[in-house]
């Protein structure tokens, strides 16, 4: 089994979902990364998903963007989002996985940067503009590098092309909860429910589901996992305290995601 599975079938034997906590590499610099990351992970976030920065974000929302803008501003690379991965995995052994638009990798050479995500430690890629139907290049240089790949479902995937997807998933399949880009939103719509309960029937658990995009409280967190969500990923509302960048930075991240950790509690009773 590897360290994400690992993970996620600790949390579900303990009772509870998973807390994947997205934050943008080199936002705001690159040497504050690890020291964002260790408030993260005392607080609880069981799986770190480091964003990858990248000049057109297309699924990002206007927090992320900006994040991502900071982040290149700063002189953040992409083989610098590796070596801030392998200083946080020296220190702490929770999975890390990296979100990235597929024009850095490919332009680094694919095979080439999965093998240094690999000596870096990374566990996991989320590559968002990257189909299922033409990733088998890639997918195969993954496997190589024993590195998961995690594709994206959305509220318009279809009944077979979730198929396609389950199938070549590994460590866990991110749910797009709703349509749109990321950021932080009210409430988690009954629409987002549904559609959590009609994605677990369908993937049979053959593979842990995790739901993101617009998850920021603890009570969007107890909803989507009372509808049968294995984990929640949370990225904006962390990124909006970084974003303020005071002197309480850490103490308000960790605070924020011991908050939602202690949300992540699985109900008696479902949705």
């Amino acid at each position: 089994m590897n360290k994400i599975s690992a993970v996620l079938q600790k949390n579900k034997l303990q009772g509870r979902a998973a807390l994947i906590g997205y934050i943008t590499a080199g936002d705001p610099s690159p040497e504050s990364t690890a020291k964002i990351a260790d408030a993260l992970i005392k607080g609880g976030v069981d799986i770190l998903e480091l964003g990858l920065p990248f000049s057109d974000p297309i699924a990002d929302g206007p927090t992320i963007q900006a994040a991502s803008l900071r982040a290149l501003k700063a002189g953040t690379t992409p083989m610098r989002v590796l070596a801030i991965a392998q200083q946080i995995k020296a220190k702490h052994d929770i999975p890390v996985v990296i979100m990235t638009y597929y024009n850095p990798v490919f332009k680094i050479g694919t095979e080439k940067f999965l093998n240094a995500a690999r000596e870096a430690g990374v566990d996991g890629f989320i590559v968002p503009d990257l189909p299922v139907e033409e990733a088998d290049v890639y997918r195969a240089a993954a496997k190589k590098a024993q590195i998961d790949t995690i594709f994206l479902a959305s509220p318009a995937t279809s009944k077979e092309r979730l198929s396609k997807i389950v199938d070549a998933s590994m460590g866990f399949l991110y749910l797009v909860s709703r349509f749109g880009v990321t950021g932080a939103q009210s409430k988690v719509e009954d629409s987002t429910v549904q559609l959590i309960k009609r994605i677990q029937q369908a993937i049979a658990g053959k593979i842990p589901l995790a739901v993101g995009f617009g998850i920021s409280k603890p009570e969007h967190v107890k909803t989507i996992i009372a509808a049968g969500a294995d984990a929640a990923i949370v990225g904006s509302a962390f990124i909006n305290i970084i974003e303020k960048n005071g002197v309480k930075m850490t103490s308000d991240l960790e605070e924020t995601a011991k908050e939602l950790k202690r949300a992540t509690r699985k109900p008696l009773t479902p949705l």
